[in-house]
């Protein structure tokens, strides 16, 4: 009996999944992300500690077994505080703090340009220079909320598009750019995380791609069967990770606020892989609305403090074969806003021409906030037009996160 007859065997008989001598399958780590209250006039000396909160956490969860792919520090929106600086030194004290990132080895985030329509949009244009100016900075704006859809902030974000295609080299700025809605502070997640209290709170987010298609690999085309197998393997692990955060809380004086263990996939790690182990077809295929659903359910059902988007990523750009199949055109933007409709992230890395209009995008964001204050869940969308690019040609970005593909012509 081969592994897939014995595999299928079991499922017909209901005996145990486990197979003989198989390494157990962890999940990376993929950031252990501080909140902090960004004072700038002492932010220097603010970094120093977090770091050292950071460093200690990434050691003591890697000393039981979980690799720590990154650190991160997320603040309060930044308009709190650069308040009443010229534009100039805006961009100087953003390049230093780029700078010190980079040297320091974290990945920064500035929180959002505007949280409500009410809010200055010259803040959003602000954001557009700086993300232009700068490499490892991350930012975000906020469309949609518990008030609603906020479309002077779709229409601000959709300008923040536009300049930093423009204005960034290679338009490769947007990948460092989310509008959000409907997402609440403190996810670890990035662009996106942000956080609007006193700071010094930390989370952590999981990639674990690998684990859903060592799940699904072995559980194909049951859904019952995948989500009791994927919720027990998943709670294993986030339940080890909690203790080790609750541990980290004891020792460093930073609150612990939840996981996001959203199977979050990097190029090779594939959530695309994962799903196709499980409909035996490409993703897009019918199917992979069921996969999504599984996925979701196990993970919204872990026994552990959930944070942010707790669901499931499709970023089409990060994961090789989503990249592959976008090519292949056997999955598009609607598509993926159905699969949001269960639990994805929204619309995440989509390449686009760079002759999009301002307004075309305005819709496309109109369309993720109107589905997520719909289901009241968190939904991002990160859009990547590249300026001289157009539909049928493929992108050219040298990021090491980015798996490059064909830009498709918009429906």
């Amino acid at each position: 009996m081969n592994r897939r007859q014995f595999i299928s065997a079991s499922l017909l008989s209901g005996a145990s999944l486990a197979l003989p001598d198989e390494p157990p399958v962890k999940p990376k780590v993929r950031t252990i992300t501080a909140f902090l209250k960004l004072d700038r006039a002492r932010y220097r000396e603010q970094i120093q500690g977090t770091l050292i909160m950071l460093r200690h956490a990434k050691s003591v969860v890697e000393a039981a077994g979980y690799p720590v792919e990154t650190i991160r520090i997320a603040t309060q929106p930044f308009p709190q505080y650069t308040r009443g600086l010229p534009p100039a030194d805006v961009l100087r004290f953003f390049r230093e703090y780029d700078a010190l990132a980079i040297r320091e080895s974290f990945i920064p985030n500035i929180g959002p340009a505007m949280l409500a329509d009410g809010d200055d949009p010259a803040q959003a244009q602000m954001l557009g220079e700086i993300l232009s100016a700068t490499k490892s900075l991350k930012a975000s704006l906020i469309v949609a909320g518990e008030n609603g859809i906020q479309w002077k902030c779709v229409q601000a974000a959709a300008g923040v598009v536009k300049f930093v295609e423009e204005h960034s080299p290679g338009s490769a700025g947007n990948f460092n750019f989310a509008a959000t809605a409907m997402l609440t502070p403190y996810g670890p997640f990035y662009p996106g995380a942000y956080h609007l209290g006193d700071g010094h709170r930390f989370a952590i987010g999981t990639e674990g791609a690998n684990v859903v298609e060592h799940v699904f690999a072995q559980t194909a085309g049951n859904a019952p069967a995948a989500t009791e197998r994927l919720t027990s393997e998943l709670t294993t692990h986030a339940v080890a990770l909690e203790k080790l955060a609750q541990q980290i809380e004891r020792e460093t004086g930073w609150t612990y606020m939840g996981i996001d263990a959203t199977p979050a996939p990097l190029r090779e790690v594939s959530i695309g892989a994962a799903i196709e182990k499980f409909t035996g077809e490409p993703f897009g295929s019918s199917g992979t609305m069921t996969a999504a659903g599984v996925i979701t359910k196990a993970v919204q059902s872990l026994p552990v403090k959930r944070i942010g988007f707790s669901g499931l990523m499709l970023p089409v750009m990060e994961d090789s074969l989503l990249a592959q199949r976008w090519s292949e055109g056997t999955y598009d933007m609607d598509g993926l806003l159905a699969y949001s409709a269960v639990c994805a992230t929204g619309l995440d890395t989509i390449p686009m021409a760079g002759d999009v209009t301002s307004r075309q995008i305005e819709r496309i964001l109109g369309d993720v906030a109107t589905l997520a204050v719909k289901w009241h869940k968190p939904l991002t969308a990160r859009l990547l037009p590249v300026k001289g690019k157009k539909a049928a040609e493929r992108t050219e970005f040298d990021d090491p996160f980015l798996v490059n593909t064909t830009i498709r012509e918009l429906q």
